[in-house]
């Protein structure tokens, strides 16, 4: 899963090139954060583990149509596109890269830290080894730059880009 701030950076990204979409900045904040709340990450992320996102049953049960599904959903669609486009590989040292970048990624996208996460986001100083920041901030860019209704209607029609699943190399 992507980072709490980096969900955070899309979210405030997607509100400023997509102003007219949410209605609600809190409620839209609160679904953003929602899904990482929960101990078991596969049933708030619809697949057998938050790596393997199915934004189709995410549509059996919700819809996108109030700020907080709307964020919630951004969520999904974060973490399903960090796993399949973003990462090449998985090692523990990510965690350690988030905590790196967090501080950078507030400050240019002016994240609000929700009080339900702040003594969960953490800082270090150092080099990131799998994340590179540039990268992050090219995610940040083209995952706010979709629009929602248009994610929704190829995942319901079964568009390969929203339902395939990359296999990650451990180290």
């Amino acid at each position: 899963m992507a980072g709490y701030v980096i969900h955070l950076a899309v979210a405030e990204e997607y509100i400023r090139k997509h102003p007219q979409e949410v209605e609600n900045y809190d409620e839209f904040i609160e679904g953003i954060i929602y899904p990482d709340n929960f101990e078991n990450k596969s049933i708030s992320h619809y697949g057998e583990k938050s790596s393997k996102v199915n934004l189709r049953r995410f549509f059996e049960e919700r819809d996108i149509k109030d700020s907080f599904n709307k964020g919630y959903f951004l969520h999904l669609v974060t973490d399903y596109l960090f796993y399949n486009n973003l990462l090449d590989c998985f090692s523990n040292d990510i965690y350690d890269d988030y905590d790196i970048l967090n501080k950078d990624l507030i400050l240019r996208y002016n994240v609000k830290l929700p009080k339900k996460v702040k003594d969960k986001i953490f800082f270090k100083e150092g080099n990131t080894k799998i994340l590179k920041y540039e990268e992050i901030i090219q995610f940040i860019d083209k995952v706010s730059s979709f629009i929602m209704e248009n994610i929704k209607a190829g995942v319901l029609d079964e568009d390969e880009y929203w339902c395939t699943f990359k296999q990650l190399k451990k180290i």
